[in-house]
């Protein structure tokens, strides 16, 4: 006892307030490493959900006639691309567009397209149009972009000439 009547404090047992294997976290500390596990998962997850979500947007998908022959059930008049090759002398200008007939492994969809087809649009060549059926009975397809599949060999214009020679434009010098 002390002169004043009181005890003096007790020193804390050895290991009081201590988790085994080392000393205990403050409970703040806890919550804030907690927090940050959280942000950095809901991080994650948005990145990934970005990325997938970017990375299928980015990808065209079209039916090739047999395909969308075959489902056409399913595909009703929903919008989708079809894809074929365009049968020599089916090509028909319209008022509106073009009409014309695409096939693939026998099998051939009446196309009418509004709008002006691309340069390279030709007999033969593989397009991807971009349209809907008619009807759910139909093999009619109403189409509004026609998107030609080209190679890869690109051969410019020839030079403009003038009078049998070639044009060659003066080159400005910096002086």
């Amino acid at each position: 006892m002390t002169a004043e009547g009181t005890e003096p404090p007790t020193p804390p047992e050895p290991g009081a307030g201590r988790v085994a294997g080392g000393p205990a976290l403050p409970v703040a500390r806890r919550r804030t490493k907690r927090r940050l596990l959280a942000v950095f998962g809901l991080l994650a997850a948005a990145f990934v959900f970005l990325l997938v979500e970017g990375l299928g947007s980015s990808l065209n998908y079209y039916d090739t006639v047999s395909q969308a022959l075959t489902r056409k059930d399913n595909l009703g008049t929903a919008t989708f691309r079809l894809q074929g090759y365009v049968v020599p002398g089916s090509i028909r200008p319209t008022a509106v567009g073009t009409d014309f007939d695409i096939t693939q492994d026998h099998k051939t969809v009446f196309v009418a397209n509004t709008g002006s087809p691309p340069q390279l649009f030709q007999p033969k060549i593989g397009v991807v149009v971009q349209g809907h059926f008619a009807s759910t009975n139909s093999t009619n397809f109403i189409s509004d972009q026609i998107l030609v599949k080209h190679s890869v060999n690109y051969a410019p214009a020839p030079a403009k000439t003038t009078a049998g020679k070639k044009t060659v434009a003066a080159k400005k010098t910096a002086g």
